[in-house]
């Protein structure tokens, strides 16, 4: 094979091969498509931009599909020590006499957990963990949104909630994601819900994204929303740090506990 095959043709052998060993040096895909350095490393950038493929230094290897989600009770027990102090850390950026929007999952419940001493805070959530978590507070306002249960998930979505959403505004949102993706950006893996929480996201003056490291870099089904989308990053310190930086330079502050 030479390097006039069309590019499509040799990139979908890369990719193959790539899913077979998970990652591929230049050098690999020199001697085994008989190119240039410089051939290969174009088609590495093509495979990176259209998010197939992540550019490392001397190579490539495969993006990381995130596994199909658990249901929530059954999720507590994933990295736990991340989420709580992930959930320590977006709590500690909520101040008093805010209105807050708490999302559904388990690193989200964290966070709840930990404002729920505070004197004075309006809480907005469609999880009824969340609510649970919540409930007898005294210095908390807990309003509830209605809507379709997602069993799995403990969280109301669908037309009902999101038809409440378009009347409410809030200083900051609080949610968290399947999968983070410079290519992809926010994905989760249930298409009704991402919807719900799409719209979610258009209700807070900001948005801060909870999620540790095993989400960074990973692809789930549905898209949700572009990088940008949230104002703020709060993560683990095993986070790839291309990643972090990435999000640096377009302005999104990042928490790191």
């Amino acid at each position: 094979m030479s390097d006039f095959t069309p590019t499509p043709e040799r990139q979908k052998q890369i990719l193959s091969l790539l899913a077979r060993q998970g990652r591929l040096s230049v050098t690999e895909i020199v001697a085994q498509f008989t190119i240039s350095e410089a051939t290969a490393r174009r088609d590495l950038e093509s495979l990176a931009s259209q998010g197939k493929a992540r550019r490392v230094h001397g190579g490539v290897i495969a993006v990381e599909q995130a596994p199909p989600e658990l249901p929530i009770l059954e999720r507590e027990s994933e990295q736990p020590d991340e989420k709580t102090r992930i959930g320590r850390a977006a709590a500690e950026l909520v101040s008093d006499q805010e209105t807050v929007f708490l999302g559904s999952g388990t690193t989200v419940l964290e966070a709840a957990r930990n404002l729920r001493n505070r004197k004075k805070l309006t809480v907005i959530t469609n999880s009824l963990p969340v609510l649970n978590m919540l409930a007898g507070a005294k210095g908390i306002a807990v309003i509830s949104l209605g809507g379709m249960l997602r069993e799995s998930e403990l969280s109301f979505i669908g037309h009902i909630t999101e038809q409440a959403l378009t009347e409410i505004r809030v200083d900051k949102v609080i949610m968290g994601t399947r999968g983070l993706s410079l290519a992809h950006g926010l994905t989760n893996d249930y298409l009704q819900e991402t919807l719900t929480d799409r719209a979610i996201l258009k209700i807070g003056r900001e948005v801060i994204i909870v999620a540790d490291h095993s989400k960074v870099n990973r692809v789930s089904t549905a898209l949700l929303a572009p990088l940008n989308c949230m104002n703020t990053f709060v993560t683990d310190s095993k986070a790839d740090k291309k990643f972090i930086q990435s999000l640096k330079k377009q302005n999104i502050k990042v928490v790191i506990v």
